[in-house]
């Protein structure tokens, strides 16, 4: 296993690239071998050779070739991705937490770019750019039309330089112009702290390669402040996935040895694997146990798990392993349901492909794709409820998106209604005065999540959701 760099929910270049992804780099293409279908092959040769002396001006060789290979791949499923020179090296950079850019997690939306969230301290979040903006520029290039990593290729550059972004806020009707510095990012994707004497809180805003050295020093600082812990709050909201042995090592921080942690399944053989809360599934080539430092008392104290719409892929993997296992209550809203597996083939030294090839699954064998997990305990993201969280984007609202491959998708008649409604809301919260409309910090004593979390550590009553349902897989449309 630690020969592979496995990714759940690839965070790229400071962008969420749609709905995230789950990957295994390989270096062998297969299929290579597989037939060709001759006419459709003839097509594709007459169509190259008409471009070439029809258009209306000379077209490179070079890019009709990849231009074609990424139009063949990218209209797979919303995850599957042609990397070229530029943006294989910019994947690969992608998972250790470091990168130059303006930090923002983004994805596509009736053709713009939608913040998704500002990356904490980065140049984006101290710019004042917030979730839900739409970008509608960069520099002088719009965006309207502009491929998802066409747009993360010009937010990117060199540390120092200037790039000028087109905002578009809903909320406030007007657009303006934010011109930010390009710094390397480098984001810290485990906080913690004792909210309270004996109970202590850990968030995971993403799965790097850093995460479980970061989480079990978080732990240690954790436990020596107070040693006596009756409860922790494991807090995956808005957590949109990363390195899949990173997932698996968390899971098994809490869980006894060698249950299983997740499965996958595909055509091919190799993508038939089960995933175990063992050493072998997580440590690195030449590495030792990284959790070996963490405190037994880990596996056996009282655990709430903290997710929401926004958390996705390897956050769904640990939230799914701790469920399915009953080692931890599961509250807040169901989650993104990004639960397929990508895996990265090198074309050559500097070119790949990513494709879509197999499921992931739970422990009981619950598929995760486009329904996501289901919390224990539903809960609102404030007293006065979820008001907008009709209008959050799941893994079931991309175009193309991949069924779960457990029965028919059912379509949720009410969906496009409660969204109307929650628009309405969010003009109204729009007029209010901003101190009024900021959402609680995570973490913070006025963190309504966090509080009934507490709570049910503490056997005290729990503010159930009285409006939040499971939201069942929706028929796609031929």
């Amino acid at each position: 296993m630690g020969q592979k760099l496995k990714i759940a929910g690839w965070v790229s270049v400071g962008v969420v690239a749609g709905a995230l992804t789950t990957v295994s780099l390989q270096t062998v293409a297969r299929g290579a071998m597989t037939p060709l279908p001759l006419e459709e092959i003839q097509q594709l040769s007459a169509v190259f050779g008409l471009v070439k002396t029809d258009y209306v001006e000379p077209v490179d060789d070079k890019k009709l070739i990849t231009d074609a290979i990424s139009g063949m791949v990218s209209s797979l499923d919303p995850h599957s991705q042609y990397f070229d020179k530029k943006s294989f090296k910019e994947f690969r950079e992608g998972t250790s937490g470091r990168f130059v850019g303006v930090g923002i997690e983004i994805t596509q939306e009736d053709g713009l770019i939608k913040v998704v969230s500002p990356i904490e301290g980065s140049p984006a979040f101290r710019a004042g750019l917030k979730t839900n903006d739409l970008i509608t520029k960069i520099d002088e290039t719009a965006v309207k039309g502009l491929a998802l990593n066409d747009a993360v290729k010009r937010m990117r550059g060199e540390p120092n330089t200037k790039v000028t972004l087109t905002i578009f806020r809903k909320d406030e009707s007007r657009t303006f112009p934010v011109t930010i510095t390009r710094e390397e990012i480098k984001t810290q994707s485990v906080k913690g702290k004792v909210v309270e004497p004996g109970y202590a809180w850990i968030r995971l805003s993403q799965f790097q390669e850093r995460t479980v050295d970061d989480f079990v020093r978080k732990v240690e600082e954790v436990y020596k402040q107070e040693p006596n812990l009756k409860g922790m709050v494991l807090d995956l909201r808005n957590d949109p996935g990363g390195l899949l042995d990173a997932a698996v090592a968390i899971s098994a921080a809490f869980l006894p040895e060698n249950v299983t942690v997740v499965t996958t399944n595909g055509q091919l053989a190799d993508s038939k694997a089960t995933y175990k809360a063992a050493p072998d599934y997580y440590q690195r080539r030449g590495g030792g146990d990284p959790l070996r430092r963490l405190p037994a008392a880990l596996k056996s104290i009282p655990l709430v798990v903290l997710v929401n719409e926004g958390s996705a892929s390897a956050s769904e993997i640990v939230a799914g392993a701790l469920q399915d296992h009953k080692r931890a209550t599961v509250m807040g809203s169901q989650t993104f349901g990004k639960g397929s597996v990508q895996t990265v083939r090198p074309l050559g030294p500097d070119t790949g492909i990513k494709l879509t090839t197999a499921r992931y699954y739970t422990p009981s064998g619950k598929s995760i794709q486009a329904k996501g997990i289901v919390p224990d305990v539903m809960i609102d993201e404030s007293e006065e409820g979820s008001p907008f969280a009709a209008l959050r984007m799941r893994e079931a609202d991309l175009e193309k998106h991949l069924g779960s491959g457990q029965g028919e998708e059912k379509k949720d008649e009410a969906r496009e209604k409660a969204r109307e409604e929650a628009r309405k809301r969010l003009e109204e919260e729009a007029k209010k005065p901003a101190t009024d409309r900021k959402i609680p910090e995570f973490g913070t004593d006025k963190d309504f999540q966090l509080v009934q979390a507490l709570n049910q550590l503490k056997g005290r009553p729990v503010l159930v959701s009285k409006t939040l349902t499971e939201r069942k897989e929706e028929k796609k449309e031929n």
